[in-house]
């Protein structure tokens, strides 16, 4: 069984394909949280993604779900997070569901690994800004497409280094 599972919530396909290509670069499993189970949070390193619906809402499988994040013991768990959001359609709320997932992980004692810079982002707030830095892997397939991939390859090597 491998050490770390991703896990993700996708509406569209864009989260899963991100996911399943995040997993393939961690030697990880791939669940999809609308089939997810509480073992399924029992990893050593877990990696969160979600887009962001409406205005910061989180994804329609997560919202169905959360109470399985809420229910699990992260003590200590390494766990990292990936969102997509609309930095111009919807710049107040930028990747806001990254922001609610991880704020719910620290508060089971998850330990936060893979924050990246807000550099390069154009948008007016985001609930996934922790002290000026994004608590994970920020997305934005509307406006920026052509960056997503470099920037799964950049994150997955930064959280290679991050697990040890």
């Amino acid at each position: 069984m491998s050490q770390i599972t991703v896990i993700y919530g996708s509406t569209t396909g864009t989260t899963q394909s991100a996911a399943e290509r995040i997993a393939q670069k961690l030697n990880a499993r791939c669940v999809d949280i609308a089939s997810a189970k509480a073992e399924d949070l029992q990893t050593p390193v877990l990696v969160l993604g979600t887009s962001t619906w409406g205005f910061g809402d989180l994804q329609d499988d997560w919202m169905s779900a959360e109470k399985l994040l809420q229910d699990a013991d992260l003590s200590g768990k390494k766990t990292a997070f990936f969102g997509f959001g609309d930095q111009s359609g919807f710049g107040d709320t930028f990747v806001d569901a990254m922001g609610i997932l991880c704020q719910t992980a620290l508060e089971k004692g998850a330990v936060l690994i893979g924050k990246t810079s807000t550099e390069g982002y154009s948008y007016g707030a985001s609930r996934a800004e922790i002290d000026g830095e994004f608590c994970g892997l920020a997305l934005d397939d509307a406006n920026q497409p052509e960056m997503t991939d470099a920037r799964i390859d950049a994150w997955t090597e930064q959280l290679l280094k991050e697990i040890g």
